[in-house]
């Protein structure tokens, strides 16, 4: 059963907010877990900070997970911290699971912000030439753990819609490919198993908002690799929730997918779910900006019903250790059939010509 509202939050960290974290604002929590977590410092990064593991459970079913792979995702890092919260109170799991968790496995580019770590290296392509003591500490807990799963920890762009409707795509998972062919393995099935355990319980939540990853392999991606050695493993990816750029919301849905997941291993029910049942999951589409403004007269895009739109993304800057978000006219690679926006403008609106002004918005389409 799904934990919202009050039973989430009992568990929910409530002073680790908002979208820039790095291990400042987690250490004291991490060091204040009981001791029925083994806490460990596993390596350092590029510019010498540390990297930490949160062990949890002695039981055989291990699952290796980790978050901040990419500096600037952070959602999942605040529904692991959740997590951690939930698993002090429960003995059932501590029997028969064993939990690894690495937090932020890349703390520099946490602490700067972005997605590649201090050497300028997305960590997500370096699994076979493993250039980085990043994807280095990853790779040795792999091998030394030796997990039943692994759970690869993502935040995804406001960008995505699940198949063609205008549904955000709020949670979206992938079991990676293993090979060119993107064919079926033992592992990779187990994965679309678990997948699929996951959307039944946030099909309860937020239905039409689960999505499904794009699958095309690269054996420089780690979720590939380790899918290549037959450990099933998923990629999760915390999305957009309507108003929620902070991703509360969003965390809310990770924690609840984690924890289905977890107990779908204990409890030993993954056969309880079908491949196919992943299969139906529609795939993303990239149809959402942050802000559609329409009736612009020389606006090209198209919308539900709209004609003569204009495109306006956030960018995330951080400035003095805040995070801002600032908008710019957006470029589409390719411009899609229909355009949705989180955020519906009309241009020969008063009220929405001034919003557009108090938000520096006008400027941009002069």
């Amino acid at each position: 059963m799904a934990l919202v509202d009050k039973e989430y939050n009992l568990f929910y960290v409530s002073e680790i907010k908002g979208r820039y974290v790095h291990y400042d604002f987690i250490n004291s929590f991490l060091n204040e877990l009981p001791n029925t977590f083994k806490n460990e410092v596993i390596g350092k990064s590029v510019r010498g900070e540390e990297v930490r593991s949160i062990t949890f459970g002695q039981g055989p079913n291990k699952i290796l997970m980790w978050s901040q792979m990419h500096g600037n995702e952070s959602t999942t890092t605040k529904a692991v911290l959740d997590l951690l919260r939930y698993l002090e109170h429960n003995d059932e799991l501590k029997r028969t699971c064993t939990l690894r968790i690495i937090p932020i496995l890349n703390p520099d580019g946490a602490r700067d912000y972005t997605r590649v770590n201090a050497n300028g290296i997305d960590l997500n392509r370096d699994a076979q030439d493993l250039s980085q003591p990043e994807s280095i500490i990853l790779k040795q807990q792999f091998d030394s753990f030796s997990p039943n799963f692994c759970f690869n920890l993502h935040d995804q762009r406001t960008i995505f819609n699940v198949g063609d409707t205008n549904k955000p795509a709020t949670v979206s998972f992938l079991a990676p490919a293993f090979d060119e062919e993107r064919n079926n393995s033992p592992s990779r099935a187990r994965s679309m198993q678990l997948i699929a355990a996951m959307n039944e319980t946030l099909h309860e939540l937020i239905p039409g908002q689960i999505g499904r990853y794009d699958d095309g392999f690269n054996a420089n991606c780690v979720g590939d690799a380790f899918q290549m050695k037959g450990i099933p493993t998923i990629l999760f990816e915390a999305g957009h929730y309507p108003d929620d750029y902070s991703r509360e919301h969003t965390r809310m849905y990770i924690f609840n997918a984690l924890l289905k997941a977890i107990t779908t291993i204990a409890d030993n029910t993954l056969d309880h779910y079908k491949v196919n049942e992943y299969l139906t999951i529609p795939e993303n589409s990239k149809q959402f900006v942050d802000i559609l403004i329409y009736n612009y007269p020389s606006g090209k895009l198209k919308g539900p019903g709209i004609e003569n739109g204009i495109a306006v993304q956030y960018k995330e800057v951080l400035e003095n250790a805040q995070l801002l978000f600032k908008p710019e006219l957006h470029e589409f690679e390719k411009i899609p059939q229909v355009v949705f926006g989180h955020k519906m403008i009309d241009f020969s609106n008063d009220k929405d010509l001034n919003w557009l002004k108090e938000h520096g918005i006008l400027k941009l389409l002069n």
